[in-house]
């Protein structure tokens, strides 16, 4: 077993794995095995499965898809070094098995989801948060309310940071106002140097990680990604956190502008225009353009682009044909093996 908390800090490039779907709209394993294979191939630092971009229906009884998917991931990393991270949702009981499950599989660390919990109030968030902690390592998760999360205060992830069995927090709220309260929170919490910061916000990723946070001259950074977006154009996102962490002392502006292309070319994958509801079939069609998957199908059989969605994607790959070089490259080099 690897020590997460250590490999968290080191900052890495975490993409949330997808689920390959064949036409009838069920697991395809060869193409889900290729995905992780792609994944390890393009030097990601830990893979994160059975969350949003893994599609929560996994759980749903009539797709029984959560362990079946698990393993697979934790069969092709077993002989790898990057930190194995499962996705777990629900009320308590829920939250327990999925977390016993993720441990039983070798998974070094849980996401752990509060969407279940949205009306509960901060003293039960944190209940349900120290019982999960107890049984394997937690990483915060703030997931905005569009895609099934809530509002998390201040005072929620003040008190989360004291929790000894918390190693990392992934901040997607996709809000300026409270990314800084999570990242406040950790910083006046004191335990800044053991819980790792990771970026989810789609609309902000390299600012993020180039931003030095301050509060009362204590300082930290968002030392790496965790983020669906990063299920695309993987290489190219490894190349992106390695040079903004080289360019912490000086920031040229042509990073900024990066910034911006890798913002644009987000908005068309992950359909913010239509409050994220093509998201997830946004990731498959670029997977699918590349090979990797046959289809982009969901399954939700409604779940698909929306209106303009692909023209908005034709548009990004030809305006940053930079962002994705390296992906179309070494998939065109591997794919035949890793289907194989």
């Amino acid at each position: 077993m690897i020590d997460v908390r250590q490999q968290l800090q080191k900052g890495l490039a975490i993409p949330a794995h997808p689920l390959a779907l064949n036409a009838n709209r069920q697991l395809d394993e060869r193409r889900q095995r290729a995905l992780t294979r792609y994944y390890l191939a393009a030097g990601a630092g830990g893979v994160a499965v059975g969350v949003h971009t893994t599609q929560f229906a996994i759980r749903d009884p009539k797709f029984a898809l959560l362990r079946p998917v698990l393993e697979l991931a934790s069969d092709e990393m077993r002989t790898s070094d990057v930190v194995k991270i499962a996705g777990v949702c629900g009320k308590t009981s829920q939250a327990e098995a999925e977390a016993g499950l993720a441990k039983s599989l070798g998974y070094d660390a849980v996401l752990l989801s509060m969407g279940a919990l949205r009306d509960a109030p901060v003293d039960k968030l944190l209940e349900h948060a120290r019982a999960i902690a107890s049984m394997i390592p937690v990483i915060g998760f703030y997931l905005q309310p569009a895609v099934g999360g809530r509002h998390l205060p201040y005072e929620f992830w003040r008190q989360f940071a004291e929790i000894p069995n918390v190693v990392g927090v992934k901040i997607a709220p996709f809000n300026r106002y409270q990314t800084i309260d999570v990242v406040r929170a950790i910083v006046e919490s004191g335990r800044a140097a053991d819980i790792a910061l990771y970026t989810g916000n789609d609309d902000s990723i390299v600012i993020d990680l180039l931003t030095q946070f301050e509060f009362g001259g204590r300082s930290v950074r968002i030392c790496g990604g965790l983020l669906g977006h990063w299920a695309v154009w993987t290489r190219g996102a490894v190349s992106l956190l390695c040079r903004a962490r080289e360019m912490h002392a000086s920031i040229p502006s042509e990073m900024l502008t990066l910034a911006q292309q890798v913002t644009d070319a987000n908005a068309a994958i992950f359909d913010p225009q239509h409050n994220f509801r093509g998201c997830i079939p946004g990731i498959h069609e670029v997977l699918r353009r590349q090979g990797l998957l046959e289809g982009r199908w969901c399954l939700d059989a409604d779940e698909d682009l929306s209106l303009g969605q692909s023209q908005e994607i034709d548009r990004v790959c030809r305006s940053y044909p930079h962002l994705q070089v390296e992906d179309d490259k070494l998939i065109a080099e591997h794919l035949d093996n890793w289907l194989h």
